[in-house]
């Protein structure tokens, strides 16, 4: 028993070896924060020495202790500045210049050399007369008419249910293995004045295609972060029958004002304001974020929004004229790779290596086409720019 207790006894001090050497760094931290709470701060030097790098310490705790000291200096110096400012702001008065206004990815962005004015007579002109003219000087009311790929499954199935809770007027149909091309002359025929395919992946909605009726034009999709109404945290209840008001925003390029100008077309022309409900298409950096909202008046200064559902983003890859066409058809617009160096000034390393893979796969490809269609008796220079004769 005397041997059991030895045992024990020792045992006991070697756990207490063990805390007390895991307690003595973190001693020695609670003792250096007691030292700068109590007013007494280490001198600058020492803490941060010239050439210091708090990435050399090699003890954990040590470094993380060095690290939000620094971090602490650094918002002192900060707010330090700011009250300096303020104060100087203060002084001058009516005289003070201007705030700076901060740097963000969409200020620092190339200017699009497409953006238009809205009150441009050229853009009016266009407007006036294209496929939409009819819709916006209220001739016609939006059918529309809403289905999805061959052999749907169950999440696309409500996502389309949902869609047209959201739309006022459309209708469900389910494919049945019909192709486009038959189905858009029935619905011209049935006085439908847009058409809505939702196409999947792996059971998941990834592309949307959208045709305007009876002449077009026709875009398409990339569909992603897909969320339905049951997925959606603290979402409100479900949506009623009252017609909803519809915001576009930055829809400003000559692309995006026949992009937006679609959208809007799907929506009846005046809004029930009395179910207070919204439905959002905002388009930054290329891509269309869509959201549905109900809102209320707390106060005459606070409003309150309550998400409805569904919600997703849209990337545009097309845009075609006249009706879905994907043998014939003549495109507007097509996203192409290559000329992504050339639009986006801000993107990472890893996606320019990607891109450039890309690019120069493509060439590559295009090279070896030419080179297996054409003879080789003939210089290449010849074939390609022709020759000085």
């Amino acid at each position: 028993m005397a041997k059991a207790g030895d045992k024990s006894g020792t045992k006991g001090k070697k756990g207490l070896k063990r805390k007390a050497t895991a307690e003595e760094p973190q001693e020695a931290a609670v003792a250096e924060d007691g030292a700068t709470e109590s007013g007494v701060q280490p001198p600058k030097t020492a803490a941060f020495p010239p050439g210091f790098s708090i990435s050399e310490i090699k003890n954990k705790q040590r470094r993380h202790l060095m690290f939000t000291r620094w971090k602490q200096q650094q918002r002192k110096e900060k707010l330090a500045i700011k009250k300096k400012l303020k104060k100087e702001r203060e002084a001058l008065g009516d005289k003070a210049p201007p705030k700076p206004i901060p740097k963000t990815i969409d200020n620092q962005r190339v200017h699009d050399e497409t953006i238009v004015d809205p009150n441009d007579e050229e853009v009016a002109y266009d407007e006036a007369t294209d496929e939409f003219a009819s819709y916006f000087n209220r001739q016609t009311s939006p059918k529309i008419l809403i289905t999805t790929s061959d052999r749907p499954h169950g999440r696309t199935v409500r996502l389309c249910e949902q869609l047209s809770t959201v739309i006022p007027n459309s209708h469900v149909y389910y494919r049945r293995g019909l192709a486009l091309k038959k189905i858009i002359p029935q619905c011209i025929s049935r006085d439908f004045t847009d058409l809505i395919v939702i196409n999947e992946d792996r059971k998941t909605p990834n592309g949307l295609i959208l045709s305007h009726l009876p002449s077009g034009p026709t875009a398409h999709f990339k569909m992603s972060s897909v969320r339905l109404r049951k997925e959606i945290k603290r979402r409100g209840k479900d949506p009623t029958e009252h017609v909803p008001e519809i915001i576009l925003n930055n829809f400003t390029t000559r692309l995006g004002h026949s992009v937006g100008r679609m959208f809007a077309s799907l929506f009846p022309h005046n809004p029930q304001f009395i179910g207070r409900q919204v439905a959002t298409f905002h388009n930054q950096r290329d891509y269309i974020f869509f959201r549905f909202h109900r809102y209320i008046f707390k106060s005459e200064k606070k409003v309150g929004i309550q998400e409805l559902g569904p919600r997703f983003t849209l990337k545009l890859r097309s845009l075609q004229k006249g009706t879905f066409d994907s043998k014939y058809g003549e495109y507007e617009w097509v996203h192409k790779v290559c000329a992504l160096f050339f639009e986006e000034p801000f993107i990472s390393f890893q996606k320019y290596r990607m891109r450039r893979k890309l690019c120069t796969l493509s060439f590559e490809c295009l090279y070896l086409m030419f080179l297996t269609s054409t003879s080789l008796k003939e210089p290449i220079s010849d074939k390609v720019f022709g020759s000085d004769d």
